[in-house]
């Protein structure tokens, strides 16, 4: 899946991104290998293709045509590469943003991969290394949006880049399911996940009505400092997806970051019904033994949650259609015990 306002606004991107390639959430701010140049994994073991091609994907930057059922894939956004992977599909190289290590997949996607994937980098990628692996099939799609990352990317393969609105990761599971299943020809299974995943979505709902209309906040901090999650993002789909409503007063001072930076002086703005935050690059009894933390209402009341298993921290801000099944089954009861 904030800092200070003490540096310029990209220095404190880059902190809070690079933060969220450590531990959390973001990327969410975020997803998606080891290959030499010569593999081709993802082509043995690739499922049925529909047969849709050529496919057309609409994005951002236009309408985006793959001519034939890729081969090798290379899955740069957070979480594509898992999507890939939940498809049947296994891309020959892929961004780890939360610095996963092995294949560059959380536990929920563990044994997916019959050969590892390179690793490109996340923010900047190696585009070198990219064309080293000579793509067919660029997928970047949960990503920031940047026109150049987009243009020098094209240039290599046809490149699935951000929806319309998709920028600085503002995509949700269903979004990214539905654009990546497209592209790779598998239209059929992508709309098959995301029902069943919307199902577990809508049964969690049930079972605990008292989810329904209480204000949260999903937040972070790091060494940087505090911030918070704004609507639109996938931790705040996450959580509206089960009767949560955002806290207003984040979304009041949202821009067009997946965040807000809260100083310390304005922590009170993270008051709400539950409070929910996660460490990125600190330690969580940063956040939980801080004073001013402890000072908040919902705090004092046991209304909080400050995420210290890794896996739990990950699966929550990766947002994949694979990690949101395993952050319902793991995140819903943290949630029912604080609301008790």
């Amino acid at each position: 899946m904030s800092p200070l306002p003490v540096a310029g606004t990209g220095r404190l991107r880059r902190l809070w991104v690079s933060g969220l390639a450590v531990t959390l959430f973001g990327a969410l701010t975020a997803c998606g290998f080891s290959a030499d140049s010569g593999s081709d994994a993802g082509s043995d073991d690739a499922p049925a293709s529909s047969g849709a091609f050529p496919a057309k994907v609409d994005t951002k930057f236009g309408t985006v045509t793959v001519p034939s059922e890729p081969k090798r894939v290379v899955a740069l956004g957070w979480g594509d590469a898992e999507t890939a992977l939940a498809l049947g599909v296994q891309p020959v190289g892929q961004s780890d943003w939360l610095a996963f290590g092995g294949d560059g997949v959380g536990p929920w996607a563990k044994g997916l991969y019959t050969k590892s994937p390179e690793k490109i980098g996340t923010l900047e990628p190696e585009y070198e290394k990219i064309a080293g692996l000579k793509p067919d099939l660029i997928l970047d799609v949960n990503s920031s949006g940047d026109q150049t990352r987009y243009d020098t990317l094209s240039k290599i393969a046809p490149t699935l880049g951000v929806p319309k609105g998709g920028d600085q990761y503002k995509i949700s599971w269903q979004q990214q399911t539905t654009m990546i299943s497209t592209a790779l020809g598998l239209a059929d299974k992508g709309e098959k996940l995301i029902a069943d995943t919307k199902e577990k979505f809508t049964a969690a709902a049930g079972e605990h009505p008292e989810f329904k209309d209480k204000t949260v906040t999903v937040g972070s901090r790091t060494s940087a400092g505090w911030g918070a999650y704004v609507k639109g993002t996938a931790r705040i789909d996450f959580v509206e997806a089960l009767g949560f409503r955002n806290n207003p007063k984040v979304d009041a001072e949202a821009g067009a970051d997946f965040f807000i930076q809260v100083s310390e002086e304005n922590l009170q703005m993270l008051e709400a019904d539950l409070l929910v935050m996660a460490p990125i690059g600190i330690d969580a009894a940063k956040i939980s033994s801080d004073p001013l933390y402890e000072s908040l209402p919902a705090v004092k009341k046991g209304r909080s949650i400050v995420f210290d298993d890794q896996d739990i921290s990950q699966a929550f801000a990766t947002n994949s259609v694979l990690s949101v099944g395993y952050a319902l089954e793991k995140v819903v009861p943290l949630f029912a015990d604080a609301l008790k």
